[in-house]
């Protein structure tokens, strides 16, 4: 879901996840910092694009997969893989832009008369030569060790676009996860949809292994430099603060609870595997996470603790500015609640599973707590209560309901619900629907090829994905 993301995963929007998008051949992008996005649109850890593309090519019907957004138009993409070493091998991807071939051709219809099949032909193969029609990326794999990844890539584009460049490093610890990455320009979405290039942006993230409950923290150093641009127009007004040139390093302790408020445990169908091992359970839980986020910045992305505390979608918590040196340090608590229903086991054919979940994300302790003292005092002295706290202590919304539709097809929407008591007319507001439509890999016991479309953005993408609930 654009871009996103269809992130199936439980986790509170705290954290800078990766964004599928096919505006880029890697099929990635990063939320501009403290923009959290919806959960139909973000994703965490998963197989590379390329990865994703050739394990389609190999094992379904798919020699060409497709992607659409409004700003490039419907593509089709394919893969070469080649091995080079038993722990070294690369990828290419070639993206062929099919409605921009398609509008060439009928615009040069109409022009020039048809005479004769051969002129036709010609004319097609002039229009195929058109370079802005391709777009090329090779990555390199390398498997230093087994708990020790290297990759890089090069992403280039027929119509002139800049060029995309990766280096990325990850380490497997017994109980943490070590990223290293240099992208360069740098892809960024902020939360009205824009996406942004940054010249050159680093980062070092070391995350603790998540797990169903217990505690959890993760610490990560982002680095940018250069005068970020909006994508496609190269115009540089209105860039968000976080992405101007600068250092930030970013701490965040969590904890987290799972309880399980009901399970089936009745006897499943024999001999009948169910189409996710992971969705074979009728169960109703609830989980939450609260936690605690640091952030210490230099340099001009530090300009964006700078903003007036009368400002309603400003900051609230703990803060100490210093403007003269560039830089500010951040801090903050936030809280997460969650519920999830299932029915079925996703054996039978035909509507074996209908699955509901709903998440209230709080990403400020501090202006949650504001909020809440200025309407406690609101009634303790019989006033009217001040719409801008009741707005304060209204929790981010994320709505998610799956329904199987028959065997292995199911339909998935994803949809943030936000709360604007300012609007006279209509105070509920659906915030970046997702639909998505599954095909279960049976076979695989957990895995599953989505086809999602995010109405808001214009985009649509096939993915692969594997051990997401």
């Amino acid at each position: 879901m654009e871009m996103k993301k269809l992130r199936w995963a439980m986790d509170g929007s705290f954290w800078d996840l990766d964004i599928s998008t096919p505006r880029t051949l890697d099929g990635l992008a990063r939320p501009v910092p403290g923009d959290p996005l919806p959960l139909g649109l973000t994703r965490g850890a998963r197989l590379s694009r390329p990865k994703q593309i050739d394990f389609m090519q190999r094992f379904m019907p798919v020699p060409f997969v497709p992607s659409y957004a409004a700003a490039n138009g419907f593509s089709l993409q394919r893969v070469l893989t080649i091995p080079i070493s038993d722990n070294w091998f690369g990828t290419l991807l070639g993206q062929f832009n099919l409605q921009r071939f398609v509008s060439s051709v009928k615009k040069s219809g109409k022009t020039t008369p048809p005479d004769s099949a051969s002129s036709w032909m010609q004319s097609i193969g002039t229009h195929l030569r058109e370079k802005s029609l391709y777009a090329l990326s090779f990555c390199s794999d390398f498997l230093l060790t087994p708990d020790d990844t290297l990759v890089f890539s090069v992403e280039a584009y027929g119509d002139e676009k800049k060029a995309r460049k990766k280096a990325l490093f990850q380490h497997k610890f017994s109980h943490h996860n070590l990223t290293v990455e240099a992208v360069w320009p740098g892809l960024f979405v902020d939360k009205p949809g824009n996406y942004w290039d940054v010249p050159f942006s680093m980062s070092l993230d070391l995350a603790s292994v998540a797990a169903d409950s217990g505690a959890s923290y993760r610490i990560c150093a982002h680095h940018n430099s250069g005068s970020p641009e909006r994508l496609d127009s190269g115009q540089s007004d209105g860039v968000p603060a976080s992405l101007l040139p600068g250092l930030s390093v970013t701490s965040t302790f969590s904890f987290k609870k799972n309880i399980e408020l009901w399970r089936n445990n009745a006897q499943k169908l024999r001999m009948v595997q169910p189409y996710d091992i992971f969705l074979s359970n009728p169960h109703v839980s609830a989980s939450g996470i609260i936690g605690a986020a640091m952030t210490a910045s230099f340099g001009d992305s530090s300009v964006r603790s700078q903003i007036a505390d009368d400002d309603p979608e400003g900051f609230r918590g703990f803060s100490i500015r210093a403007p003269e040196v560039k830089s500010a340090f951040l801090a903050d608590i936030f809280a997460s609640a969650s519920f999830t229903a299932q029915h079925g086991n996703f054996q039978r054919l035909f509507l074996d599973l209908t699955r509901f979940h709903a998440r209230l994300d709080f990403p400020s302790g501090s202006k949650f707590l504001s909020g809440a003292t200025h309407l406690a005092q609101d009634f303790f002295n019989s006033q009217q209560p001040n719409l801008e706290a009741i707005q304060d202590i209204c929790p981010n919304a994320t709505l998610s309901l799956q329904q199987q539709i028959a065997g292995p097809f199911s339909f998935r929407v994803d949809s943030g619900v936000a709360v604007e008591l300012k609007n006279q007319d209509w105070n509920i507001r659906v915030d970046e629907p997702v639909f998505a439509l599954e095909y279960a890999l049976q076979v695989l016991g957990s895995a599953k090829a989505v086809a999602w479309y995010s109405p808001k953005h214009q985009e649509c993408m096939i993915e692969l994905r594997f051990y997401e609930t």
